[in-house]
């Protein structure tokens, strides 16, 4: 595949991957070798700085992954902007996945404090991708303020809906200056893959893959999934139509 690239570093999957609810460090260690992925997100509320031994950070290889930070449980941009330079100081890159969710219960990020955030973290150095609703007047105000990515939910975090929000990522990708990667909701490798037909640059998944049955599995088959919508849309895709056509000529030897 054609190497993605954000904020000059290059990637070459478009598959990222969440680090939340595995059952185990180890069970998440082989779901991420099994998904290719080259970028991790961790929650910074899951991370015991005072005791790296023992925490999350201990088991994902940072040599092999680019560690992206995320402010999740942030209900304004001043905690966003907190966590991300707690982060920062602690030996982190810094690279930010913005979240600012004020309600506990549908987790759908704030608008306004969300642009705050990455405002303040832009000027601070920071490479900002924020988590947003698939609002494109918010997607192309964020990258004006720097944002080096945007990354619209496809549904609510967990919900493995799929992507309810299509027409709104429609318009957000046509208008897109900086690369697209649809970040919650995907629950299955058909969602993942309608996601990068659509052109979305990237996905990013956690909940499909943490809680299956075989999570290793699972990643593996939104690895495949991934990478075989991103040849089918360089490979040239076959638009729809309302009425059949036949793949061969209905003439000739029936005369």
């Amino acid at each position: 595949m054609n190497e993605l690239i954000i904020a000059g570093r290059k990637f070459s999957s478009r598959l990222f991957v969440g680090t939340g609810k595995y059952s185990g460090h180890d069970v998440m260690q082989k779901a991420l070798e099994s998904s290719g992925t080259e970028m991790v997100t961790v929650a910074l509320r899951r991370v015991d700085f005072k005791n790296p031994a023992d925490d999350i950070l201990a088991y994902i290889n940072r040599d092999k992954y680019l560690l992206l930070a995320n402010t999740s449980g942030a209900k304004d941009a001043g905690q966003a902007v907190r966590l991300a330079r707690m982060a920062l100081a602690a030996g982190c890159i810094p690279w930010i996945k913005l979240e600012v969710t004020p309600d506990p219960r549908y987790l759908l990020p704030d608008p306004a404090e969300t642009l705050k955030a990455a405002e303040i973290l832009v000027k601070d150095g920071f490479t900002v991708l924020p988590y947003i609703n698939a609002d494109p007047v918010l997607a192309k105000r964020l990258q004006e303020t720097g944002a080096a990515a945007v990354m619209p939910l496809g549904s609510p975090i967990g919900s493995n809906q799929g992507i309810r929000t299509k027409e709104q990522i429609a318009i957000i990708i046509e208008q897109a200056t900086v690369p697209v990667v649809i970040d919650a909701g995907l629950g299955a490798p058909s969602h993942a893959a309608e996601a990068i037909e659509m052109g979305a640059d990237a996905v990013l998944v956690n909940t499909a893959i943490a809680i299956a049955n075989n999570p290793v599995m699972m990643a593996s088959a939104f690895k495949m999934a991934v990478e075989s919508a991103y040849l089918a849309r360089k490979a040239g895709l076959a638009s729809a139509k309302n009425t059949a056509e036949a793949s061969g000529p209905l003439t000739g030897f029936l005369k």
